[in-house]
């Protein structure tokens, strides 16, 4: 891990923090550019998206290879389960460009928190789930106002069907949970999930250190227990960080789906 939780100057068991998510400048200190340990993580991400990518499609053949294969899954997982079979073919194949970014880099910012020395997810401070969430909510925005731009907003905060009197409860709610909350609560989902999912590995992980190395007698049995527990929730974590990377994914491709709606 980045900050040793336990140090042999004390014997003593050291909690992680949320100073873990803040680490020292790296470059560019002082600048409106600093990088830090996570974004350097992130461009290392992007780059190996890039070449996996490029080493899957360089040579594409008829009967794929093994490489290709993989690129093929992934790509037909996002195309057919998520974009073509909310969005229709049509629709799905428009989007699908955005739909796919969002699922490869958030799946590979996620995966990152269980790289042994990276240790911590990419997308575990508020910077990249904000912007994605606001690629999410533009994305969403354009669709419903390119499908109908003089009825889009109209319908989106004035249902149609619903008493005019009601429109004093219902437009307030429509407009919070449409044009406001969708944006948090994708930023938010992502965010705490990572989050949270470090901080319990470094805890796990650092008891056994301490349990381990600094305790005595049958206390050192505790740490076979946080090591068990410790394995057991990285395996966890990457059902969590392929999960998100699903639900951010397909909570887009649902947004979008309700802009295209007909009543739109």
């Amino acid at each position: 891990m980045s900050v040793p939780f336990v140090t042999a100057s004390d014997g003593e068991f050291h909690a992680p923090t949320i100073d873990e998510f803040f680490p020292p400048v790296i470059f560019f200190e002082g600048t409106n550019f600093e990088i830090n340990r996570i974004i350097l993580i992130r461009f290392l991400m992007v780059a190996v998206l890039i070449l996996l990518f490029w080493l899957g499609t360089r040579k594409l053949r008829i009967v794929p290879g093994r490489g290709q294969s993989i690129i093929e899954m992934g790509l037909d997982f996002v195309r057919e389960g998520l974009a073509e079979n909310l969005l229709g073919k049509v629709d799905g194949r428009r989007f699908l460009p955005i739909l796919t970014s969002i699922f490869f880099l958030v799946l590979a910012f996620n995966i990152t928190g269980i790289i042994p020395g990276l240790n911590i997810g990419a997308s575990s401070t508020i910077g990249f789930p904000l912007v994605l969430a606001a690629v999410s909510y533009v994305t969403f925005i354009y669709a419903g106002i390119k499908k109908s731009p003089k009825n889009f907003f109209k319908n989106s905060l004035f249902p149609p069907g619903v008493p005019v009197g009601l429109y004093v409860i219902v437009t307030p709610i429509e407009l919070l949970s449409t044009f406001i909350i969708r944006p948090v609560t994708l930023t938010l989902r992502l965010l705490m999930n990572m989050l949270v999912g470090h901080l319990l590995l470094v805890l796990l992980f650092s008891a056994t250190q301490f349990f381990l190395f600094n305790s005595e007698g049958l206390f050192k049995l505790f740490g076979v227990g946080t090591l068990a527990f410790g394995f057991a929730f990285t395996l966890f974590e990457i059902l969590v960080a392929v999960l998100q990377a699903y639900v951010f994914t397909i909570l887009t491709a649902v947004y979008i789906q309700l802009a295209l709606a007909e009543e739109h």
